[in-house]
């Protein structure tokens, strides 16, 4: 009777998690099976592996599949790199540390939409923009972002969102880490890359795997930043394996081709984690 109750308790819970998951996967698999055009939703047949086929033989998807991956590291890369710096940089007591940390934090909420169109017209506008006006302060030429750089720009403004949260993870597992130890080792001679390397880095290690997971899940689905500043283009430069599904399911009105790519997105993402988390934990071990 003692282990019944909480299980029933918690049974209502564990079975509409269940639910939520299970029946919107069920019905990307189903849809991902037959031909169903929105434009003619009485039209339906059993296509097997055909959307499949359709999608990976478009004629953009290696190439989103490839902006993908390139997002996803440089993202990935920028916030942990640099959350770690700008933790380091913070965790040492300063006049006005926790506005600055406040201060850190803001990006990170700011809608993936309003961020796109900050990037687009504050900074990037080749004309009136931030970075064209410190171009032309330095003598040298405007670059029209979007058009030149369009998947560079887009890696930019991901990251710039993204980098709080890193830097706010770090922040977190610098303060236990143990301060005696690091006298210890400055006692002994250690200098600060030396304990940058051996002792701040491998404390770092969960942490750092959380943030890769994290960034992983939701970086597969950048979108906004896309939609927004260039439209996947020019021509495919900065479409992504989301955008691309986008326009099959809104473009194209194919419902069954985009659940397809859904459902190829969610294999990408599970084995690019996998590798990821597996070859940073061996690195940290």
């Amino acid at each position: 009777m003692n282990r019944f109750l909480p299980r029933a308790l918690m049974a209502p819970a564990v079975a509409a998690l269940f639910l939520w998951m299970i029946v919107p996967l069920a019905m990307t698999i189903y849809f991902s099976l037959i031909r169903f055009n929105l434009m003619q939703p009485e039209v339906r047949g059993f296509a097997g592996l055909g959307n499949f086929e359709y999608f990976v033989t478009d004629p953009s998807f290696m190439t989103a599949v490839v902006n993908t991956v390139v997002l996803l590291a440089s993202v990935i890369a920028i916030t942990v790199a640099g959350g770690i710096a700008v933790a380091l940089l913070v965790d040492a007591p300063f006049p006005g540390r926790s506005l600055v940390r406040l201060l850190l934090i803001a990006p990170f909420f700011v809608m993936p939409t309003v961020n796109a169109l900050l990037w687009k017209h504050m900074m990037m506008n080749p004309i009136y923009g931030v970075l064209a006006q410190v171009w032309q302060f330095f003598g040298l030429q405007r670059v029209d972002w979007l058009t030149d750089l369009p998947l560079f720009s887009i890696i930019l403004m991901v990251a710039w969102q993204w980098l709080p949260f890193a830097t706010l993870i770090f922040i977190t597992s610098l303060q236990s880490m143990n301060r005696e130890q690091l006298e210890a080792a400055t006692m002994d001679g250690a200098n600060y890359l030396q304990k940058l390397r051996f002792m701040v880095i491998p404390h770092l290690g969960r942490s750092i795997a959380v943030v890769i997971m994290i960034e992983m899940i939701f970086l597969m689905s950048v979108f906004a930043e896309i939609f927004t500043t260039t439209g996947g283009g020019p021509g495919d430069a900065s479409t992504n394996v989301a955008f691309l599904i986008f326009k099959q399911a809104l473009l194209n009105f194919d419902a069954g081709v985009a659940s397809a790519g859904a459902l190829f997105a969610v294999l990408l993402a599970n084995v690019a984690a996998v590798f990821l988390i597996r070859m940073i934990g061996k690195n940290l071990d």
